[in-house]
C-alpha cells in the first residue's frame, strides 16, 4: 500500500467514524468504498475517492443518490447547511459504493435558502447525453468562440440546436436559418432544474463570453416540484448570474411555454410563474416576453405540430419562437442576418 492510499484510508475511516459507518478496511479490488466527506469553514465540502475512474455522486434533497444522481465535479457550497449524500459509482454505472451522509449545521449568519437557488450537478438524461461531458464541451466553446448571443434553458433550448449534437434537435433547421451566421452558444440541458442551470453558469460555462444579447427559459421542469414563488426566485437567481459575469448584455427573458393538450392545473401554475416574471421586466437589463399564446389554438389547445409531446417544439414551434425574438435580437445584436418572414 503507498503513503498516499494509507493516508487517505486513515482519513476515509474518520470521516466514517463520525457518520455511524463502518470502519473502513481493505477493499477487494471489485468493491468501491464510500467517499470522503469534508466540509470548510467556508462553506465548501469537499468529497474524495481513489478508486480509479469512478465518479462520485451526490444529492442534497435526502434522496439515495443512484447512477443518475448529479456528479461531483467541483466542492459543494452549502454554508446554509443541509444534508449530502454520495457514493461511487463505477464508470460503467454498474457497480456502487455504500452511500456516505452527512448532515451540515448552517453556518453563523446564513439563511435558509431554496433548492431552486442551491448549485447543483445533474444527470438525469443519461444515457441520452452526459450532463459532465456536455458541460466541459461548452466551457471550452464560450472560452474559445466568445459568443455574442447565448441561449439558455433546459432540453426545450437543448433542442432547438447548435454544438455538441448530442441528443435528436428537431429545430435545427430553424437555428442555422436564424443563428448559423452569429457567434451563438446554446447552453441548453436536458431535464435541467433552475439549480442545476445555475450550477452550470457559475462553473464557467459564460467564461470568455462576449454576449450582446441572452436568452434564458428556464423553470418547467421544476413545476413538479416546487412552488411558484421558489421557482420564480431561482429563476430571478439565474438572470442576476448571467447580469454580474455579462453586465453589458441585454437578458430576453422568457415566460415559461405552455405545456400540456389542453388548460390544466399546470397551466395555472406556469401561469402564476410567469406573472412573477414579468415583475422582472426593466431589471438589470431584462426584457420579459412571454409568447405562450402562439403556441396555442383559438380553443386554448397544443397541437402536436406545434410541439410533438405538448412539452418539445417541433421544427414549427421553432419556427415560432425564433420569429418572435428575431427583432430583439437583431436590435440587440446590431445586425441583419437573418430576412424574417
Amino acid at each position: 500500500m503507498s503513503l498516499r492510499h494509507l493516508v487517505w484510508v486513515v482519513a476515509l475511516a474518520f470521516f466514517q467514524s463520525a457518520i455511524g459507518a463502518e470502519p473502513v478496511s481493505e477493499k477487494k479490488p471489485e468493491e468501491l468504498a464510500p467517499p470522503a466527506m469534508a466540509r470548510q469553514t467556508t462553506g465548501f465540502i469537499w468529497l474524495d475517492s481513489l478508486a480509479p475512474g469512478a465518479v462520485i455522486r451526490y444529492t442534497l434533497d435526502g434522496s439515495e443518490p443512484g447512477p443518475k444522481a448529479g456528479p461531483y465535479l467541483a466542492p459543494i457550497f452549502l454554508p446554509q447547511g443541509g444534508v449530502l449524500k454520495a457514493r461511487v459509482v463505477s464508470a460503467d454505472r454498474k457497480t456502487m459504493s455504500a452511500v456516505a451522509q452527512m448532515t451540515f449545521q448552517p453556518l453563523p449568519g446564513s439563511k435558509p435558502r431554496p433548492n431552486t437557488v442551491v448549485p447543483l450537478t445533474q444527470d438525469r438524461d443519461w444515457p441520452i447525453y452526459d450532463f459532465a461531458k456536455r458541460h466541459a464541451a461548452l466551457v471550452a466553446q464560450a472560452t474559445n468562440k466568445h459568443p455574442e448571443l447565448i441561449f439558455i434553458g433546459d432540453s426545450i433550448t437543448h433542442m432547438f440546436g447548435g454544438e455538441p449534437h448530442d441528443r435528436s434537435q428537431p429545430g435545427t433547421n430553424v437555428w442555422e436559418k436564424f443563428y448559423g451566421n452569429r457567434n451563438v452558444l446554446n447552453l441548453g440541458f436536458g431535464y435541467d432544474f433552475t439549480e442545476n442551470t445555475l450550477w452550470r453558469l457559475l462553473h464557467g460555462e459564460l467564461e470568455g463570453a462576449k454576449a450582446k444579447a441572452v436568452v434564458i427559459h428556464i423553470g418547467t421542469n421544476n413545476a413538479g416540484k416546487n412552488t411558484p414563488e421558489e421557482i420564480a426566485v431561482g429563476i430571478h437567481a439565474i438572470c442576476d448570474v448571467v447580469h454580474r459575469r455579462l453586465p453589458q448584455a441585454r437578458i430576453l427573458l422568457m415566460g415559461i411555454f405552455p405545456r400540456g393538450p389542453k388548460p390544466d392545473a399546470m397551466r395555472e401554475k406556469l401561469t402564476k410563474i410567469n406573472r412573477m416574471l414579468a415583475q422582472l421586466h426593466g431589471e438589470n437589463g431584462i426584457t420579459y416576453l412571454d409568447i405562450g399564446a402562439k403556441f396555442l389554438q383559438v380553443d386554448g389547445t397544443l397541437s402536436k405540430e406545434v410541439m410533438f409531446d405538448y412539452l418539445h417544439p417541433t421544427e414549427q414551434g421553432y419556427e415560432i419562437w425564433a420569429k418572435a425574438i428575431e427583432p430583439y435580437l437583431a436590435m440587440w445584436l446590431e445586425d441583419s442576418k437573418t430576412e424574417v418572414k
